[in-house]
């Protein structure tokens, strides 16, 4: 629950005014139902018409009052969306009393939401609020290892990564590319591409997809350096790095298979060409460095 005007009412007492309200137009609500059953032919259809009218404002107020439980245990709503809550769960309840035509006892619950707090309650409310907000910062930094600032960017790169990892068109094959070639052990020796078992031994090692590693070359995600006797090793580009944190953060943005991947990109390019061999060329590409760079700036 956000920080509330320290002129409301506090949110437990919203919660028992509405409560009671509910209540009330509950016990008006009986007390129509029991006249409608000792209502006469004369006065049936008017005893009638009060049970459901009263009936209404009894569901109603006791909506509100449910309502008003649910919102305050929400942190995302505002701070007065209990007292909403209540005021209408008050009003509802004195109509219901007024349609049953019993002693509206709820108007008085509106003095409960009116009242201003005493300084020396609001001092109380202010401590309690800060109070609270260092227990759920130190539950969130416990949780998460980070402060409030790097929870934000961190929420704010998931956001960025679900748009920008499907426009990528890369496979769980390609990361693997970008990963091996994190660890500065990624080689390409006579049109061969591997991952060394140790740093400067160019020679050897797990073989690695040459395919994917032009394509990511060519897209701008990985830069080759010169080693001896011929060797490129391949490291992460900046905006390689960025994109590989940002598959981490979606792995569900990944494709399947290359023919998914390529299939997704030939239906994004496919529009802007209309020679079939620019599509075909077009969707063999993946999504470039500079461009994901620009949307990664908007």
């Amino acid at each position: 629950m956000t920080e509330t005007d320290f002129g409301e009412p506090t949110p437990e007492t919203c919660l028992q005014v509405a409560r009671r309200a509910a209540e009330l137009a509950a016990a008006a609500d009986d007390v129509a139902l029991s006249a409608a059953c000792r209502s006469t032919s004369r006065t049936e259809a008017h005893r009638e018409e009060v049970m459901h009218a009263v009936h209404r404002e009894a569901v109603e107020a006791e909506r509100l009052a449910a309502q008003a439980e649910q919102w305050a245990a929400d942190p995302s709503m505002p701070g007065s969306a209990p007292r909403y809550c209540a005021s209408g769960a008050v009003d509802h309840a004195v109509r219901a009393q007024e349609a049953a035509g019993v002693e509206t006892t709820a108007a008085a619950l509106r003095t409960e939401l009116e009242r201003r707090l005493t300084p020396e309650e609001r001092a109380g409310r202010e401590s309690e609020q800060r109070r609270a907000e260092a227990e759920r910062e130190a539950e969130e930094r416990a949780e998460t290892g980070m402060d409030a600032d790097n929870r934000h960017l961190a929420r704010m790169n998931a956001y960025l990564a679900e748009s920008i990892v499907p426009a990528l068109g890369w496979t769980a094959g390609h990361v693997r590319v970008l990963e091996a070639a994190e660890t500065g052990r990624l080689y390409q020796r006579e049109g061969q591409v591997r991952q060394a078992a140790a740093h400067g031994v160019w020679s050897g090692g797990r073989k690695v997809s040459r395919e994917r590693t032009q394509d990511l070359r060519a897209a701008g995600y990985l830069a080759a350096v010169d080693a001896a006797d011929g060797v490129s090793v391949l490291v992460p580009a900046p905006s390689g790095q960025v994109a590989l944190e940002l598959a981490r953060l979606h792995p569900a943005g990944l494709y399947e298979s290359d023919k998914a991947a390529y299939e997704a990109r030939y239906a994004r390019v496919a529009k802007r060409h209309k020679r079939m061999d620019d599509k075909k060329a077009a969707a063999s590409r993946l999504w470039t460095a500079a461009r994901c760079a620009g949307t990664s700036g908007r």
